[in-house]
């Protein structure tokens, strides 16, 4: 992988503290993916230096990142997201290794296209949630899930920019693995997946002009259905089926760049 080239660019850039993050903690926003080559982040680092910040914890640019998600018995949630429901909601565990700190998280899609996001500190200790996670889930959630379970386990490396201008948060993810709850696992270093998180559909980016330029077009794709389908049998697999072929096509490009 290309961490020496990614954290020697990731020096050009000028850094922010947690602290400096609330203004920018989006929980109600428009969020628009990119997925791409791996290969590719050296350059796009280089290309965005000029127009963000990136978050450094402890002189820490590249976080270790954690996720667990839960789904009812019968893949409510990973139903409605492949379908394209929208008004619907995901579940999740996320472990942030730099602080060693961990949030139980619910993410809404609204019928508007939008996103929103509250989150308790809590850890999953068993595999349901505990009392206080189950208050919480059930403060949000229309309807009582009784039967919630972890059903996918996902890691990878994450940068967080900040833009300079504009009021927007950029993660790029990379390293990605997911595994089964019974140990199965699947490792992804050619795949990368950005994500800008900002107010608005029409609010100006740097960062979307600088994907743009580089032939990255937006995408759709959510890493508990694409990591659920590349390591179980899911059902409705086969509308995945575009993903999983640009998954394949990435794939391939990275071989090929990489001499491997």
């Amino acid at each position: 992988m290309f961490q020496s080239e990614i954290q020697k660019l990731l020096g050009s850039f000028t850094r922010i503290g947690l602290n400096e993050m609330d203004e920018v903690k989006l929980m109600n926003r428009v969020e628009t993916k990119y997925v791409f080559s791996s290969v590719k982040l050296p350059d796009l680092l280089f290309r965005l230096s000029g127009s963000y910040k990136v978050l450094a914890i402890n002189n820490i640019m590249i976080s270790p990142y954690h996720t667990t998600y839960l789904d009812t018995s019968d893949y409510l949630f990973y139903t409605q997201q492949v379908r394209g429901k929208l008004s619907r909601h995901k579940i999740r565990y996320r472990k942030y290794e730099s602080t060693g700190l961990s949030f139980l998280e619910i993410k809404k899609k609204t019928n508007k296209n939008r996103t929103i996001k509250w989150r308790i500190e809590n850890e999953l200790n068993s595999n349901s949630p505990d009392d206080d996670a189950a208050k919480f889930i059930k403060k949000y959630l229309p309807d009582s899930l009784p039967d919630l379970r972890p059903v996918l386990i996902n890691g990878f490396n994450r940068i967080t920019l900040v833009g300079k201008e504009f009021k927007e948060r950029i993660t790029l993810d990379y390293n990605l693995s997911f595994a089964s709850p019974d140990g199965k696992i699947s490792e992804f270093p050619y795949l990368a997946i950005a994500e800008l998180k900002r107010e608005c559909h029409n609010c100006l980016s740097p960062f979307g002009t600088v994907m743009k330029h580089s032939g990255i077009q937006p995408n759709r794709f959510s890493k508990y259905c694409i990591g659920s389908a590349l390591i179980k049998t899911m059902p409705r697999k086969n509308i995945l089926k575009r993903n999983l072929l640009l998954i394949n096509k990435i794939k391939n490009e990275y071989i090929k760049s990489s001499g491997s």
